[in-house]
């Protein structure tokens, strides 16, 4: 059973986050009241994710996030961050942690942010040999506008990265993410033609819309268009849609702590954040991803 602690200095969140993954019936839920009690569990029992708050006593989210990457760099940590937290937030992501959700976000949106950061840590525990003896891996797909093909072309993508060594394995995780969020903005946003928005006012309709349109006209036959080049010492991602594209100059920067809590942008800053280098056409439909080997 997979393992899921949370850290929140506040009892009454601890028992609703523990039970909205326990209702799940696939998490063993455990709980720390601050940083230190949550490392202090992770020495002495086994732990697959930490979902921790920011603003706590004694040891904070941020210096938690610190030490779990430093000292169980294959622990994934996502944030829970609230109004007024957005400032430290953004400096978590910077020191490593995952992904984060939002304290009022609906249940089935948070559960979905901790099983996309759990399928990605899992697939990256495993390692191809033989790709690692590789150069050059050069990659071209045309996808049909599904998401479980844009997460398993994360997958595919990461598992090429891994093989050729161009990032850490403590990187990696987040190298994934990045590419998840491109596709599937590619996918979403541009070819289905969906608001974010959407998603925050209603769930529901927004995986409805997305089911409908995806076999519609005139969103059923765009395609995204993924090339990928893997050396030993740089990863180049480019992910092209059918839609109309967006002026990347007209987007409020999603690193602002300001905008970090906003529905718009929220893939952008997971790009920006983990990867080296971020490219638009002048049309906004195509993107290029850069990630560059630090050792190389």
């Amino acid at each position: 059973m997979v393992s899921i602690l949370v850290v929140d200095d506040s009892a009454t969140e601890r028992v609703r986050i523990s039970g909205l993954l326990a209702r799940k019936g696939i998490y063993q839920v455990l709980t720390a009241a601050d940083g230190q009690q949550g490392l202090d569990l992770i020495e002495d029992t086994h732990v697959d994710l930490v979902l921790t708050d920011l603003q706590m006593p004694v040891m904070d989210g941020l210096d938690l996030v610190r030490e779990v990457r430093a000292r169980f760099p294959h622990i994934p940590v996502v944030l829970m961050t609230a109004a007024g937290s957005e400032e430290v937030a953004v400096a978590a992501m910077k020191e490593g942690a995952a992904s984060y959700v939002r304290k009022s976000s609906k249940p089935g949106w948070v559960t979905d942010v901790l099983e996309r950061v759990l399928a990605a840590r899992a697939r990256e525990l495993s390692q191809s040999r033989l790709l690692q003896q590789q150069c050059v891996d050069e990659y071209e797909f045309s996808l049909h506008n599904s998401r479980a093909l844009m997460s398993a072309m994360s997958r595919f993508l990461r598992q090429a990265a891994q093989a050729m060594a161009v990032c850490s394995d403590k990187d990696l995780l987040r190298f994934g993410i990045a590419l998840e969020e491109a596709l599937l903005n590619a996918c979403l946003h541009g070819n289905l033609d969906l608001d974010s928005a959407l998603r925050e006012r209603d769930g529901d309709e927004f995986e409805a819309t997305a089911d409908e349109r995806a076999s519609s006209d005139p969103w059923k036959d765009r395609r995204v268009t993924v090339r990928a080049t893997f050396t030993r010492s740089q990863a180049k991602i480019e992910v092209e849609d059918e839609g109309a594209g967006f002026d990347p100059a007209s987007l409020p920067d999603p690193t602002d702590p300001e905008n970090l809590l906003k529905p718009h942008g929220r893939g952008v800053m997971m790009m920006r954040l983990f990867m080296d280098e971020v490219h638009w056409n002048e049309t906004g439909n195509h993107v290029t991803l850069i990630r560059n080997n630090e050792d190389s």
